[in-house]
């Protein structure tokens, strides 16, 4: 069902004891669209603490004879783009009598961006399913050579999915893998200008034959020594392809002040990076990594304070908030080295009913978490993102007034997420 602009949301927290029925009857919405708004399942057994979203209705108006777009939008005081973003309309002048048009209540504007690291058809398909509610989109990643040229991406199925969803694609490059750091091809990148160049000559090129409309730069593990020379890449970039009709965009490590310490941190220049670019993305994610101990992904007390700093030096217009949409799986006691099992949030609630897990929700983090034991007797924690934790982040979004929100990564189930979004922002496009 694709409730796009249909529906507005309510969050509900399982009590010991309740049912898909009572919590129908609570809010008087049919069973079947809980079911399909959080995409249950196990319809019959919910987990003791799990969030639900509860689609309840919207304002509707049916359009009368001699009724304009103007004068609905004034009766109800709403723009007229408001309408039209709230009923998809791609011809104002086509509206006929008895179409019924949600209207909307206010909401700020913002733009989204999401990253995929699937590529071909299983790229193109992540994007067509949540394709509505995204403004840019990032493969990732073009993977530079040291001779100035890139490792490409199998992109066009996705091209093509992102065209039909009027999404502005955007060429992501990168010095890493999942093998290699990216240092010492950074730096023999940034420490010869006819690399630079020849890169984005490079650049130039695809985008040109590809549709690409902007670069992110992801430039990660760059040694200390090469911040400046980093700086000057971005302002070459941006002096190459703003003339061309192209913008240039960052990926930013979370930092909390200018002095951080660190190969992740210090040749992220926050300052200059708000100054020479059009936006950046910070990534702020990755407290809970796969090798660390279990621990919230994204808490949001630790964003608070990456944000705190950044809206100091980058003007809040040009910050996208970094999201992370999948789950983790730590073995305990944690092991130096032990890796957890990512997966998605439909993943999480499938094993927290399989084991029987009460879900816990830390008010620090704003992250629900649980634990299990499984076949074989081994201890296991989970932490996850649930309506509450995206809703939290979406409040932060608002507090910090910022240009809007990046999910790393598609391919990770989350339908709860991508109806909260629609309910607290209307989603710029940009084409």
């Amino acid at each position: 069902m694709n409730w796009l602009g249909a529906i507005s949301i309510t969050i509900h927290v399982v009590q010991q004891g309740e049912t898909l029925w009572t919590i129908s009857q609570r809010y008087n919405v049919p069973v079947a669209e809980i079911i399909s708004a959080n995409e249950l399942e196990s319809p019959d057994r919910l987990p003791i603490g799990m969030s639900l979203v509860i689609p309840t209705a919207k304002r509707t108006h049916i359009v009368q004879s001699g009724e304009t777009l103007s004068a609905i939008a004034g009766r109800y005081g709403v723009t007229v783009q408001d309408l039209v973003s709230a009923n998809s309309i791609r011809d104002i002048n086509l509206i006929a009598v008895g179409t019924t048009l949600v209207i909307p209540m206010h909401k700020p504007v913002i733009d989204v961006n999401a990253y995929t690291i699937s590529t071909g058809k299983t790229g193109a398909q992540e994007i067509l399913e949540v394709g509505d509610y995204l403004t840019y989109w990032m493969p990732f990643a073009y993977t530079i050579r040291e001779d100035g040229g890139l490792d490409a991406v199998d992109d066009e199925a996705m091209l093509e999915a992102a065209d039909e969803k009027d999404i502005v694609p955007v060429l992501c490059i990168t010095n890493f893998s999942a093998t290699e750091s990216g240092s010492r091809l950074a730096s023999t990148l940034l420490n010869s200008e006819d690399l630079q160049n020849q890169l984005l000559t490079n650049l130039l090129t695809i985008m040109r034959d590809k549709g690409y409309k902007g670069i992110n730069v992801d430039f990660e593990n760059v040694f200390p020594a090469d911040r400046e020379n980093y700086n000057q890449f971005l302002q070459r970039a941006v002096d190459r392809l703003h003339p061309e009709g192209y913008f240039v965009s960052t990926a930013l490590a979370p930092k909390t002040s200018s002095e951080q310490r660190g190969l992740l941190y210090e040749a992220h220049d926050y300052e200059a990076h708000g100054r020479i670019v059009d936006f950046v993305v910070l990534m702020t994610y990755e407290w809970g990594y796969r090798f660390g101990p279990p621990q919230a992904i994204s808490p949001l007390n630790q964003i608070k304070r990456v944000l705190d700093y950044a809206v100091t030096v980058i003007p809040r217009d040009k910050i996208f908030f970094g999201f992370q949409i999948y789950a983790r799986d730590w073995l305990l006691p944690h092991e130096q080295g032990q890796e957890a099992e990512t997966f998605s949030q439909q993943e999480a609630i499938r094993r927290a009913t399989e084991h029987w897990s009460a879900i816990q929700f830390d008010p620090v983090a704003q992250s629900p978490f649980f634990r299990y034991t499984d076949e074989q007797g081994r201890q296991h924690e989970v932490w996850f993102e649930d309506a509450r934790s995206a809703q939290a982040k979406f409040d932060l979004v608002k507090q910090y007034n910022l240009r809007g929100i990046s999910y790393w990564v598609l391919g990770y189930p989350f339908p709860q997420n991508w109806l909260l979004l629609e309910d607290n922002f209307t989603i710029r496009k940009r084409r």
